[in-house]
């Protein structure tokens, strides 16, 4: 089993600032990347905002705060990537870019280096086989927050060796998440569950069945969710939840997977969810309405 160091992250958005500052928490020499400054910058202070938080809640002092950015190291260099012994993806849900950022790390990082996926929805071995390491290639699936979400799905593809799903499941566990192993197939374990769960909610608002209120409750109060399919839909994204729909339909060609028209008609006309202020509820007041 190798041992993990130095752990880079590629895409500094919402999951991968999330990973970013999960690993520095933990200790991990952490070189960060994005493709462009102001995005570098951008993803840099979304981790620093985090931990500020954190201090303004008591749950980190001050000494703790300034060791865990001083282990963030932000690059624009993909030869700077070349001192990680793990390289975590976490850019676009899109394959073309995900292979790209592959063949781009394949080429810089010592043979030795084990490059790993965040994506939800993607094959891994498509990724696999944009490098000349297809058996250090793996899924290491993270949950939104990722600071707080203790899940980590481990997805090793036909070509993963056991030593790099070894070396990554006892990494996860290193920063205090709890691992699983998945089959290499969209939507691995958790998505091939939610997924259906989520549209199947979208149908019953569609067909008049219920109201997104009723809905949201009844699965808060009835089978004690954290939130409703609804709001879990605004949160994670309706343009997110619709491009792994149709993902897992091309696929599987199982119409349970098969989107709603409703969330098809509110991506079109920009209703995204939180990070649009509008989704099935709005986000203009507070609470939601």
């Amino acid at each position: 089993m190798s041992e993990i160091k130095t752990v880079g992250v590629v895409g500094l958005g919402l999951m991968g600032s999330g990973i970013a500052q999960t690993v520095a928490s933990a200790g991990f020499t952490t070189i960060v990347t994005e493709a462009s400054a102001e995005l570098l910058d951008r993803g840099v202070e979304r981790i620093r905002s985090a931990l500020d938080r954190q201090v303004q809640r008591g749950r980190l002092d001050n000494e703790a705060f300034a060791a865990t950015m001083g282990r963030v190291h932000g690059t624009l260099r993909w030869e700077d990537f070349a001192a990680c012994d793990l390289v975590i993806e976490a850019v676009i849900e899109n394959e073309a870019e995900k292979r790209r950022v592959f063949t781009a790390l394949d080429q810089v990082c010592p043979p030795g280096t084990i490059l790993a996926s965040n994506t939800s929805s993607i094959p891994i071995m498509s990724m696999a086989a944009a490098t000349k390491r297809p058996d250090r290639v793996l899924g290491m699936h993270f949950f939104n927050p990722v600071p707080v979400m203790k899940l980590v799905e481990i997805v090793k593809a036909l070509t993963t060796s056991a030593d790099t799903v070894a070396t990554a499941t006892a990494f996860a566990r290193a920063l205090g998440k709890e691992p699983i192993q998945a089959p290499d197939r969209p939507g691995f374990i958790v998505n091939m569950l939610l997924v259906p769960y989520l549209l199947a909610a979208v149908r019953m608002l569609e067909s008049g069945y219920a109201s997104k209120e009723d809905i949201d409750r009844g699965m808060v109060l009835g089978a004690n969710h954290p939130m409703g399919p609804l709001t879990l839909l605004d949160f994670v994204g309706l343009d997110t939840t619709l491009y792994i729909a149709d993902i897992f339909f091309n696929e599987y060609k199982d119409p349970v997977y098969a989107a709603p028209v409703l969330l098809r008609q509110m991506v079109r006309a920009g209703y995204l969810g939180r990070k649009s202020g509008r989704g099935f509820y709005d986000y203009s007041t507070e609470p939601p309405r």
